[in-house]
């Protein structure tokens, strides 16, 4: 399934939303410029499970890996999956929000993303990056703020594409299984073999339920059921 639109409007111009898919277009533009240095960058940047107990590493090398390896990304197909479900979730999120408390959630969902991704791996020797941690964040936000909202999804049907409006809880519940079920079967995968950090994409859509609460404007009992901004 891949998400289009939602049918919520945007309250005023979600600067930071913007801002945070500028960021990681950029970065990734600049991966791309590196040529065959990107590797080198990429281990610099993003988080290596297996380095951040290991010798010789300073405190700071071993905890920034865990919020600079979520502005990069490994190719242009997992930047534009991100970037799009950035655009589509993110901006109704920020204006429940407000700016500085969206960049605050996005950063702490992140943060636990990448920590769950690294207790399940914690051997691990691949660099793991993307911003899809962080955005499984603000999925969990956006399913408890608004459930009723639709999402306008294209979904390929044997040989034909239907477009289908789907209720915001059911899309992002039917994304969460294939999430856990994926994790569930990647535990135990040797640590030297790559592939989806499905175990982040839990971790972040978790911490965002459980902590939107915290970062909404007037609480949730202020959110009106999510119909505030339905058209």
């Amino acid at each position: 399934m891949i998400p289009l639109r939602d049918t919520t409007s945007t309250p005023g111009i979600p600067f930071v939303n913007i801002t945070l898919i500028a960021v990681c277009i950029l970065v990734f533009l600049y991966e791309y410029s590196l040529g065959t240095g990107v590797n080198a960058f990429i281990d610099a940047y993003g988080l290596v499970p297996a380095n951040v107990f290991a010798p010789g590493f300073s405190a700071g090398e071993r905890i920034y890996p865990f919020f600079s390896s979520m502005f990069l990304h490994g190719g242009w197909l997992h930047l534009i999956g991100n970037v799009l479900f950035l655009y589509i979730f993110g901006d109704n999120v920020e204006g429940r929000m407000g700016h500085t408390r969206y960049l605050a959630f996005y950063l702490v969902c992140g943060f636990a993303a990448a920590g769950m991704q690294f207790v399940t791996n914690v051997h691990s020797v691949i660099p793991m990056v993307g911003a899809s941690g962080a955005i499984s964040g603000v999925l969990g936000a956006y399913i408890t703020l608004f459930p009723k909202s639709r999402i306008l999804t294209l979904v390929p049907i044997f040989f034909f594409i239907q477009l289908i409006h789907i209720p915001a809880a059911v899309f992002i519940f039917i994304w969460f299984i294939i999430q856990f079920l994926s994790g569930v079967s990647s535990l135990g995968r040797a640590a030297d073999i790559g592939g989806v950090a499905f175990w982040a994409h839990i971790g972040g859509f978790v911490a965002g339920l459980v902590l939107v609460r915290f970062f909404v404007r007037g609480g949730l009992g202020a959110v009106g059921g999510g119909r505030r901004f339905y058209h």
